[in-house]
């Protein structure tokens, strides 16, 4: 069948748009580098055409307050409204564990406003909410980064990779609607701090983290509950140690 994947060109879309295309399904990989724009509305009328499951897995491309819940909110309208006039079947969208929990972050705030739109759209869909990336334990140091010094908060995180997310988005695609949210998470907890200054000291690189229960994540503060699932998530199969030794050596 015919599956649109909205961000097919970055980490987890990518992986998502090669499985699919793999098991024989025609998938348009769709982004603005490809003439597809969910903020202009630019091409998607063409890509959407025929298509009975669209894939969300868009991301803003700034984390500042205002911008992103623009761009979730403007996106998540311009999309769910071509998908109804296409006739799409369902509509699957990748959002993040502790969403609802984390009101204080404007990023979960326009990550929320996006799972309000497609509940309310009447399309039949399915959320996947994952903990966060392997990939983005460097990122998550650079935000904390002052000098050589890392302040990261100590709440436990059970980061997954992108591969097993993108085996379970596949998955999702060519599965009944749920007409709910699942979760999805990998097979480790460990503390942020901890983790991090693993991963650093793995990587070779002299900055050092201290624990700080007051440092915020991207604009939120977290507790043990923040960024884990409780919620009887499907897990992932790579642990951290396997990840890392796989595909994040030092260079």
């Amino acid at each position: 069948m015919k599956i649109v994947v909205i961000g097919g060109t970055g980490l987890i879309g990518s992986k998502t748009v090669e499985r699919l295309r793999k098991q024989g399904h025609d998938v348009v990989a769709a982004s603005p580098n490809s003439g597809v724009n969910t903020i202009t509305g630019e091409g998607l009328a063409d890509a959407l055409a025929g298509a009975e499951v669209v894939l969300d897995l868009a991301n803003s491309p700034s984390f500042e307050d205002k911008a992103v819940l623009e761009f979730f909110e403007t996106s998540g309208r311009k999309l769910l409204a071509a998908e109804k006039v296409a006739g799409v079947k369902h509509h699957v969208a990748l959002s993040v564990v502790g969403t609802e929990r984390l009101q204080e972050s404007g990023y979960f705030r326009g990550k929320l406003a996006q799972e309000k739109l497609i509940k309310a759209s009447g399309i039949p869909y399915t959320i996947v909410h994952s903990t966060q990336f392997m990939e983005f334990l460097g990122g998550i140091a650079q935000s904390g980064t002052v000098g050589q010094t890392v302040r990261l908060s100590p709440a436990y995180v059970q980061p997954i990779v992108s591969d097993d997310v993108a085996d379970v988005m596949a998955d999702v695609a060519l599965s009944p609607p749920a007409n709910a949210t699942i979760e999805i998470s990998g097979p480790e907890r460990a503390r942020l701090s901890e983790l991090v200054a693993r991963y650093l000291k793995a990587m070779k690189d002299p900055r050092t983290v201290e624990a700080d229960a007051e440092a915020k994540y991207f604009g939120a503060r977290l507790n043990d509950q923040s960024l884990v699932s409780d919620n009887n998530p499907r897990l992932g199969s790579i642990t951290f140690e396997q990840w890392f030794a796989k595909t994040a050596q030092p260079k």
